[in-house]
């Protein structure tokens, strides 16, 4: 099916299934411990073997010797893999590095072996034997000291590095407000729940993997890439992953080292990459420096502005692309965006929940509190004053889609009370707490991706979904189920979706916010041809046919579902193919944030009273679970303000603080209070659902209303995150908390 004009009038506008809040179809297997994530599968490997991944001790250099010998002769061992066993290696199209490195070693813990032991505990043991000696090389691990030879990076998924449009250098000399100010973001880790794990098992020449990975698809080219086998030959399973947050998005050691292992040793293999080795074993969000300059009226209008970001990643790798949202959000006629990559020899940098925007916004967000302090004017209405319905970049040709946010900063601010909030800095106490308010804009790009599925129905009259699609803790199971039932005319119970198989149709694969919306257009395509092929089966006009209650109608003739179908089924496979209309329309979330934080006159300790946030994401597929991943993605932007930060030891090359203990993640009981709207809100240019991804837009700006409310509260400014208590008692002097 090809999405290339606005959707009308569909059976999803009935929103019988679809529309209405859902408990999680999986939820129940989950919180039982029934649900078999990769790391578990005992019931297709009861006989594997364990893998313990050897990582560098260097950042950078060569392996000059590895000794074996004592690691070898150790309880339990079957196996050691290394490079100089491993045979032939290519690189994934996804990966920077290596994920088997040797002799070369590109970054600190890239693997370098795998020891592999009838028990965990002994491959763990034998591990600790190997006796490794390196060259080690001088690296760049600073990217405030590499700053300066950061260069023009490639155009890719973030669209072009640089942007412009009018004159800004003139407009910003002659505006009559002026911000310029600088911004950083340290470096993060995912910090998933569930960590990198496989399964992996050769059949012949074939080779299964039970793994944790949110793009199936891509898995499978990059492993056969990488093995220089055909794609034909690998199967990837993962129907249930333990959070993703982008770092699951590309192959990893894991994979390969299993997959290795268990040639080696000719039996399955379980290889884990250990807690402790995830931070610098595989993906982080890199860090940034942020510039943001904006000239406005002494309204607050915006005439100029410029948003350029420096960040670092091994050779080969890409940029932070922290100014996306600054090409769509605000107006202005004169403008700039500018993106710098500088080499640095630290762990790969990529993808982390909304990739860009995230920290795009931690900083832009700030810089607009800025103007409207030097403005005097209320943040919400500086912000509304400086909407744009339509691409600034592009003009007028290139409306939005749709574009709710002046609505979400209306609503948002009478649900939360900001009228109440002290525009004077450090006004309002509370014992001994400072209490402020501060709000800051949502927004992420709508992203679509192709999307395929298989449909069928039984004789009972029972559906059943089939695609790669994966669920990494974001409720696909049950939005895809929900799709299905509402095109079938089925209750939700009556479908049954699989998951997560490279034996399925190729889906979006959940990454980017594109997920949801994608796979289950995808869904739709699907499940149009099955009831084109139901409809001729029972003789009737498949444009006037109605799918409802377990039946096809037409006028007062009905026929069953599973009678039609009959007792060998009926199936039928398509996919969504987007045209156009991404081009012609820009297209967006949009959301308001707002906090109200404590802050502790004698300790400057900062607490999260309650925050709150109001978002027009198109049409809501399932309330219950979409509230679920806004609050979840609130409480990631809480971390990205206050604690999450993988602190660089500069001499060697790594993240010091690679564990939980050290990298410092809230929970529950940082945010007392979390409240979240959805406006009503249908995007016919989006997909035939209407719909738009939501999971990543509640990250985006709520750090920034962090830092606004602590302004607030106490009138200190702080511009490089995280915003800890050293850095607010550092500029106390002056303030409200001196």
């Amino acid at each position: 099916m090809k999405f290339d004009t606005p959707a009308t009038a569909n059976p999803i506008d009935r929103g019988r299934v679809v529309g209405v809040a859902h408990d999680r179809i999986e939820g129940a297997a989950k919180v039982t411990g029934t649900a078999p994530y990769a790391y578990e599968r005992h019931d297709v490997a009861p006989n594997a073997a364990y893998g313990w991944i050897v990582g560098s001790a260097i950042a950078k250099g060569r392996i000059a010797a590895m000794d074996l010998t004592a690691a070898e002769a150790a309880p339990g061992v079957l196996g050691i893999v290394t490079h100089q066993n491993a045979g032939p290696l290519g690189k994934g199209n996804r990966n920077t590095a290596h994920l088997l490195g040797g002799p070369a070693v590109e970054h600190y813990d890239q693997a370098v072996a795998l020891v592999i032991a009838d028990t965990l505990e002994n491959a763990r043991d034998a591990a600790r034997l190997l006796r490794i000696d390196y060259n080690a090389e001088n690296g760049k691990f600073d990217l405030a000291a590499a700053r300066g030879s950061a260069s023009k990076p490639e155009d890719g998924f973030g669209g072009p590095a640089d942007t412009s449009a009018g004159d800004f250098d003139a407009a910003f000399v002659r505006a009559a407000v002026q911000i310029d100010q600088s911004y950083t973001t340290p470096d993060q880790s995912h910090a998933m729940m569930e960590p990198h794990a496989t399964t992996a098992a050769w059949n012949g020449d074939r080779l299964t993997l039970w793994t944790s990975n949110q793009m199936i698809a891509w898995a499978v080219g990059d492993m056969a890439k990488t093995l220089k086998i055909p794609k034909d030959r690998i199967r990837i399973v993962s129907p249930y992953i333990g959070g993703g947050f982008g770092g699951k998005l590309f192959l990893r050691a894991d994979a390969l080292l299993a997959a290795l292992g268990a040639r080696a040793v000719g039996r399955p293999v379980k290889v884990t990459i250990a807690r402790p080795q995830i931070p610098n074993n595989t993906t982080h969000r890199p860090a940034t420096i942020q510039r943001i300059r904006i000239g406005a009226d002494k309204d607050g209008v915006i005439d100029a502005i410029a948003h350029e970001v420096w960040s670092g990643d091994l050779p080969g790798g890409g940029p932070e692309t922290a100014a996306q949202q600054t090409r769509l959000l605000y107006r202005g006629d004169h403008r700039r965006t500018a993106h710098r990559l500088a080499t640095l020899d630290l762990p790969e940098g990529n993808a982390m929940r909304a990739p860009g925007e995230a920290v795009g916004m931690l900083a832009l967000e700030i810089a607009m509190d800025e103007l409207a302090n030097c403005c005097d004017i209320d943040p919400v209405e500086l912000r509304i004053r400086n909407d744009v319905q339509y691409d600034p970049e592009a003009g007028p040709q290139r409306p939005f889609s749709s574009r709710k946010f002046v609505e979400c900063l209306r609503q948002g601010a009478a649900r939360f009370g900001w009228d109440k909030r002290h525009a004077r800095p450090g006004q309002q106490r509370d014992g001994r707490w400072l209490v402020g308010m501060g709000m800051a804009a949502a927004f992420r790009n709508n992203l679509v991706a192709p999307s395929g599925a298989r449909v069928g129905v039984d004789g009972q009259g029972r559906v059943t979904v089939e695609t790669d699609m994966t669920d990494i803790g974001t409720g696909s199971y049950t939005i895809i189920g929900q799709t299905a039932a509402e095109m079938m005319g089925v209750p939700l119970e009556a479908v049954t979706v699989r998951l997560g198989d490279s034996r399925f149709p190729v889906s979006s694969g959940s990454g980017g916010q594109f997920g949801g919306n994608s796979s289950t257009a995808g869904v739709y395509a699907a499940c149009v041809a099955l009831r084109t092929k139901l409809a001729e089966r029972a003789g009737f006009p498949a444009e006037q046919v109605i799918f409802e209650d377990g039946l096809l109608r037409l006028g007062n003739q009905s026929q069953g579902l599973g009678a039609v179908a009959g007792p060998d089924g009926l199936w039928a496979e398509d996919k969504i193919e987007f045209g156009d209309l991404t081009e012609r329309y820009a297209q967006a979330t949009f959301g308001a944030h707002f906090c109200e934080v404590g802050v502790d006159v004698n300790t400057a300790e900062v607490r999260i009273r309650r925050m709150g946030g109001a978002f027009a994401a198109g049409r809501i597929l399932n309330p219950k679970s979409a509230r679920s991943q806004v609050i979840g993605a609130m409480t990631m932007g809480a971390g990205a303000a206050l604690m999450e930060e993988l602190h660089v030891d500069k001499r060697f090359g790594f993240f010091v603080n690679h564990d939980m203990a050290e990298y410092v993640v809230p929970v529950h009981a940082d945010i007392p209070e979390q409240d979240v709207l959805f406006l009503e809100e249908l995007d016919d240019k989006s997909s035939p659902m209407k719909a738009k991804g939501v999971g990543e837009l509640g990250i985006c700006g709520a750090g920034a209303a962090i830092a606004n409310a602590i302004y607030n509260a106490t009138g200190i400014r702080l511009r490089d995150y995280p915003l800890t208590i050293d850095k607010l008692i550092g500029q106390a002097e002056g303030s409200a908390l001196a």
